[in-house]
């Protein structure tokens, strides 16, 4: 009998949590599918989980049965390009939007790259998030959840049982929680105001 299993999303806007999120299911027990080519650093210190097959999405689907069962992280801009052919859980990651920017100019100011206008990037996330939650209901094959990464940082059980029901599939839940370390919650609201 063919594996009907679905692919279990990790999404949100770059630097939303997503990376937190992967580790969470991993820990819970379910496949993540990554390729290990970028390392772990001062931004994630403890790792991406991505896969950068993720990134060519709309030229390249042949990665997606086997990753039925399994979870894949992807950012929110490539959700509009999954194929109808699969169906998707979607762990949608939120955060608070001036922490998302502060957290994105402090990766790239470490890396040597000049950031842009904070109010461009806020007004272009902001558009984008627009766009896909009107775009969300007229797909058929994709369910989601949203967490919220400030609230499940903060108390981690609410968000994780609500993530369980939400899977499918068997998912340990006390070993999610091991996961979610409050230590490397930074750039937050409250130290951005200080």
């Amino acid at each position: 009998m063919p594996d009907v299993s679905p692919i279990v999303v990790v999404s949100g806007l770059p630097r939303s949590g997503t990376s937190l999120m992967m580790q969470m299911l991993a820990k819970g027990g379910i496949e993540p599918v990554t390729d290990h080519e970028r390392q772990a650093d001062a931004d994630n210190p403890k790792g991406y989980y991505e896969f950068e097959r993720v990134k060519k999405i709309k030229q390249d689907t042949a990665w997606l049965p086997d990753a039925r069962g399994k979870v894949v992280k992807m950012i929110s801009q490539l959700l509009f390009d999954l194929p109808a052919t699969e169906h998707y859980k979607v762990v949608f990651m939120r955060r608070d939007m001036d922490e998302v920017i502060t957290s994105q100019e402090k990766m790239l100011v470490r890396r040597g790259v000049n950031p842009p206008d904070p109010a461009v990037i806020k007004k272009a996330f902001e558009s984008h998030l627009t766009k896909f939650f009107a775009w969300l209901p007229t797909q058929s094959t994709i369910d989601l959840i949203e967490i919220n990464y400030n609230e499940l940082v903060l108390d981690p059980i609410p968000s994780a049982e609500q993530i369980v029901e939400f899977l499918p599939m068997q998912v340990d839940l006390e070993q999610m929680l091991t996961a979610v370390d409050s230590s490397l919650y930074r750039n937050r609201e409250i130290e951005n105001a200080n």
